[in-house]
């Protein structure tokens, strides 16, 4: 009963689905179903003729699908976005929803490792079909590459030290789970701000198993192929590394440089922003925690 609860809290539900702007008749994609709450209420807006598409490459997701004849669920990371709605003969769509990061689901099940209250094995895939995990991170990587991940993924200054002192403990022994973890690195975790770092340390962690800001750019490339002209893009993101990655390609089209300029110095960039950023009020924040770093920005294709 717990898990049905805790999967059904979708963080600035009316704010993101009115930024999709809905048509009765229109098609949607909701890219992180987990629990449903956000495809819910698009399907409460949706007209007979209507239809939504769901993506969400976690299984436990899947006892979430909903049982309605304009809804269809796909199993699938959605890095893969355009070529699953092709199979489904669908090639351009009026809105894509996308809310990023953690479910909840999986942050309060325990044996996923993505929490820092519990202690279990070193996990953190949100697919289990994927080869790579937490472990085959923290002690398989070479010192070089945990460096890359802990200083580009946590923002941890002190990652060098963090990866040295990783493989010196490697030397004689695996780091299992999430308490050797903790204790391993324990000297970089002070008591006034141990949760805060040690949260640093698992966001880069998981980001580097799921591959999650490669996996955000092709989804944002993807969804300019995808939407129709005026179609909508609705995307909360939880930390500055996605949100950076967001905002950059809304104002510019791409994630480095600048768009090409015309022979007067105009350029012209396929999205445009609506509105301003929106986080969550303090009375969500109260009800969900978890909302608290919550950014959304909606663009219009042009």
């Amino acid at each position: 009963m717990k898990m049905e609860m805790e999967y059904h809290n979708p963080v600035l539900l009316k704010e993101t689905v009115d930024g999709l702007n809905i048509k009765p008749d229109g098609i949607y994609v909701d890219v992180t179903f987990g629990g449903g709450g956000h495809s819910k209420e698009i399907l409460n807006r949706l007209g007979p003729n209507g239809r939504l598409f769901a993506f969400d490459q976690d299984e436990d997701a899947l006892q979430n699908a909903l049982p309605d004849e304009r809804f269809e669920l796909i199993n699938e990371n959605f890095q893969f976005i355009k070529r699953f709605l092709r199979f489904h003969n669908v090639r351009q769509v009026d809105g894509i929803l996308a809310d990023l990061g953690v479910s909840s689901h999986q942050f309060d099940v325990a044996e996923r490792g993505f929490s820092t209250r519990f202690d279990a094995e070193l996990d953190m895939r949100m697919s289990q079909k994927n080869d790579l995990s937490a472990f085959k991170v923290v002690n398989e990587y070479d010192e070089a590459n945990l460096r890359r991940v802990f200083l580009d993924y946590g923002e941890l200054k002190n990652a060098p030290a963090i990866a040295r002192t990783i493989l010196e403990f490697r030397a004689h022994d695996e780091i299992r789970n999430t308490e050797q973890l903790k204790h391993v690195l324990g000297r970089f975790l002070p008591a006034h701000k141990s949760h805060k770092i040690l949260a640093q340390m698992y966001q880069a962690i998981r980001i580097e198993v799921n591959q999650e800001m490669d996996v955000l750019k092709e989804f944002l490339e993807q969804s300019l192929e995808i939407l129709k002209p005026e179609g909508r893009l609705s995307v909360i993101s939880y930390h500055s590394l996605e949100d950076r990655l967001v905002k950059r390609f809304i104002k510019n089209g791409m994630f480095e440089g600048e768009p090409e300029r015309d022979f007067f110095g105009n350029f012209t960039v396929p999205l445009k922003s609506i509105g301003k950023l929106i986080v969550p009020s303090a009375d969500e924040i109260y009800r969900n925690n978890r909302a608290r770093s919550a950014k959304l920005r909606i663009a219009e294709k042009r």
